[in-house]
């Protein structure tokens, strides 16, 4: 008698469909963002008819939508258009292939599947240090540009590679360098030191990144959101008989320009670079230009540095991106308008995911569900030892940043400007990122809607940046 593989039938919701164990993993992280989404409309919509806040609901509805179509997606079109574009000048003239190789040994380890000269490589390394640095404008479509690139080694359209997961938890828990929207807020409200959660922030931000890849690389090996490579071996095979460049590592080399501009373009890039580093030593070092004194310690040493670095670097890349193409015989405005154009269509191809995502989570948080959830989850995070005053912005902080700056800014007024539950809500600001809205912007601008394991690695890289947080203050801040 002939062994077959055991299928399960189950009864009720799926009556008369047939499962294996696999096609059963495939449809737990398949359904994942549709629960996710179904559970914050259906729990905020009921919460409302109790608690009589329909009418709060449906007009906050209503102006989440409006809000993710004109206060998001289309002022996030000319960002786009602008850094795509000098993102295509710098892959045009080979930039991005000798950044990657300049952090192949980290990308090699932590995207094993990308090959180690591949434009992602470089867009997700751009991506970083803009988190890292704090520019934000420049990081999300740097990030974005990440995305497309990592979709193009995507055997499986719709679903979320490894590669995409991982970048994903990373850019969540990013470590950051200058929190300057947490500085500004807690300078304009008078606070007396307000660069002294640079420190936290950066130990929290570690402390979550660490936890976010290690999530992150377990998830990915465990049943439902396993990575499956059966239908993957045909694809790749067929890409280099239609000469592919970006699949054949071979093909790169050709891709960067072999020609040399003129002479005084490579002049030029180096007093370009003379005046850039000039502008940051007098910024950095301005005792010796006989400004203000050294700072006494090694923290506020190093908060000068990175705070002289920050503002220089997007002009730097204004006008090194273009400088550099031109010296390697790029036609620069041309390519620079292509990549343009790419821009524009990702930053429309997102809006319907914005839309769909910014509406659950205002009806959720306008029904009054989300005090629910703070009075439900109250004990755990008393074991975790976070303060109560914490939870608004421990909850708020993946769902809204808008709402999470309001919960912050509530709190100074609450709690002043230099007090312990002050700093350390700001090094929660600035030790997480608005989870929900990652997973809509970036996966929608590649139409993914399998997203496997990265929402669950991004909410628990949230959470142990707050804890850490919560520890890291009560050392820096308290006697």
């Amino acid at each position: 008698m002939r062994l077959a593989r055991r299928e399960i039938r189950p009864t009720g919701l799926f009556l008369g469909t047939t499962f294996s164990p696999t096609r059963c993993h495939r449809l737990l992280s398949n359904a994942m963002l549709n629960l996710i989404w179904l559970a914050l409309l259906l729990s905020g919509v009921l919460v409302a008819i109790f608690s009589g806040n329909l009418d709060a609901v449906g007009q906050g509805g209503l102006t989440a939508a409006k809000s993710a179509v004109m206060d998001l997606a289309l002022p996030l079109v000319g960002v786009m258009a602008l850094w795509l574009g000098l993102m295509r000048l710098a892959e045009k003239s080979g930039l991005i292939q000798r950044l990657g190789r300049l952090i192949r040994p980290v990308m090699l380890r932590l995207f094993p599947d990308v090959p180690s000269d591949h434009p992602a490589i470089g867009a997700m390394m751009m991506n970083i240090s803009a988190n890292m640095l704090g520019v934000s404008n420049a990081a999300t479509p740097l990030g974005l540009k990440a995305m497309t690139e990592l979709n193009r080694l995507n055997s499986k359209p719709g679903v979320a590679t490894n590669a995409m997961c991982t970048f994903l938890a990373i850019n969540t828990a990013s470590i950051q360098l200058i929190p300057a929207t947490a500085i500004n807020l807690l300078a304009i409200n008078g606070s007396k030191n307000p660069s002294a959660i640079v420190g936290s922030t950066l130990l929290s931000t570690g402390f979550a990144t660490i936890c976010a890849i290690i999530t992150v690389k377990l998830l990915e090996r465990v049943g439902p959101f396993r990575w499956e490579n059966q239908p993957a071996p045909e694809k790749p095979q067929e890409k280099p008989a239609h000469s592919d460049p970006e699949e054949q590592p071979e093909a790169d080399p050709p891709q960067s320009p072999q020609k040399t501009g003129p002479l005084w373009a490579r002049y030029a890039l180096l007093v370009l670079l003379m005046v850039f580093a000039g502008a940051f030593v007098t910024r950095a070092f301005p005792y010796l230009f006989g400004g203000a004194p050294w700072p006494a310690n090694l923290l506020s040493a190093v908060i000068l540095i990175l705070k002289a670095l920050s503002p220089i670097a997007v002009p730097f890349v204004l006008t090194f991106f273009p400088l550099y193409a031109f010296g390697r015989v790029v036609p620069i405005y041309s390519e620079f308008i292509e990549g343009a154009k790419e821009g524009f269509q990702t930053a429309l191809r997102i809006i319907p995911y914005l839309v769909a995502m910014l509406v659950a989570i205002a009806v959720f948080r306008e029904s009054g569900a989300l005090d629910l959830l703070k009075l439900l989850l109250g004990p755990i995070f008393g074991i975790l030892q976070i303060p109560n005053e914490m939870l608004p912005m421990v909850l708020m902080r993946p769902l809204s940043g808008s709402g999470s700056l309001a919960v912050l800014s509530d709190m100074i007024k609450q709690f002043g400007p230099d007090s312990l539950l002050t700093y350390t809500a700001a090094t929660i600001y600035g030790s997480a990122e608005t989870t929900f809205y990652v997973i809509a912007v970036y996966f929608g601008s590649v139409g993914i809607t399998r997203i496997r394991h990265a929402i669950f690695a991004g909410l628990l890289a949230d959470l142990a940046g707050a804890v850490a947080a919560v520890f890291v203050c009560r050392l820096l801040f308290t006697g």
